[in-house]
């Protein structure tokens, strides 16, 4: 496929990821669940970026420009259903600039697998954590001055260790080695998910997570 081709291919994903959470937001959908539709549908993309093999040049420049329109949307209302102007947390920011970092780290045979881990970790782990802790967060506490609930942090967990452990398996096959592995680096995950200042979180958690992954690799799975 042409590079033009991947590039309208990407762009209208994401077009449609837009368009559906502005047609939520149009129709007064709870703003966090709004983002995070974007969230889920942004960080997915990463499947179609593996499937066509996207230029590593290709996909770091589409995160530098949605960094770029990160930033801007917390000033000028470019797309309402990403940010609220002048909304605190940089984690849109952060999370634009976690895509770009792994993709200039890991996305090159045999290691693009790591970058779509981290990815992902992120992608479904914060978001349906998020989701569910506000939902059916009762149990609530408070580390290092941010407030959590034991509902959000275990789902944290859990969705990180399938998503982990998960690809692992699929890529260099099931075992109690790749099982053990989604557990650990998924408590990790929802540990690093604990300390979200600012959004920072969704810069630690898919580098960690990726890094952390690469490393478990190379000593175990080669």
């Amino acid at each position: 496929m042409a590079l033009w081709q991947q590039a309208l291919c990407y762009a209208l994903w994401l077009g449609g990821v837009f368009a559906l959470a502005e047609a939520l937001r149009s129709r007064h959908w709870d703003g966090e669940v709004v983002r995070k539709v974007i969230h889920i549908g942004v960080g997915n993309i990463i499947w179609l970026a593996w499937l066509l093999q996207v230029p590593q040049a290709l996909g770091v420049g589409f995160s530098v420009v949605f960094s770029l329109v990160a930033l801007l949307s917390y000033r000028i209302e470019i797309l309402p259903s990403l940010n609220g102007v002048g909304r605190k947390s940089l984690g849109t920011f952060f999370y634009a600039l976690s895509v770009g970092v792994l993709l200039a780290l890991f996305w090159r045979d045999p290691l693009r697998v790591f970058a779509v881990i981290g990815i992902l970790v992120m992608t479904w782990g914060d978001a349906l954590a998020a989701l569910i802790g506000k939902q059916w967060g009762s149990h609530v506490y408070v580390w290092a001055g941010v407030r959590k609930s034991w509902e959000g942090s275990l789902t944290m967990w859990g969705v990180s260790s399938l998503v982990v452990g998960g690809i692992l398996s699929g890529v260099f096959g099931f075992s109690w080695m790749t099982l053990g592995l989604g557990l650990g680096i998924g408590a990790v995950a929802a540990l690093l998910e604990v300390f979200s200042w600012q959004g920072l979180d969704n810069l630690t958690v898919p580098t960690l997570s990726a890094g952390l992954s690469y490393g478990a690799w190379w000593l175990f799975l080669r």
